[in-house]
């Protein structure tokens, strides 16, 4: 493509002056980094999190993130 094609091409692009996210959803590109670990938990604990999990339609190791992630921020040492 020459430079000129790229030049027309990138005027023809206006902005708006305002837009409208209202219908838009908070964090739906967001991808926090995961890292692969092992961890060994009690039975009845695992077993605790995979009924859950499978009451709320999602994986158990989101629900044992999520309950690990509440429990350091209520005891985050400042």
């Amino acid at each position: 493509m020459s430079a000129k094609h790229t030049k027309v091409m990138t005027d023809e692009y206006e902005m708006k002056d305002e837009y409208d996210f209202s219908k838009g959803i908070r964090g739906r590109f967001y991808s926090p980094k995961k890292r692969s670990t092992t961890i060994r938990l009690d039975d009845d604990v695992i077993l605790y999190f995979k009924k859950k999990a499978s009451e709320k339609k999602v994986g158990y190791q989101t629900l044992v993130n999520a309950a690990l992630r509440e429990y350091v921020q209520e005891h985050a040492i400042d």
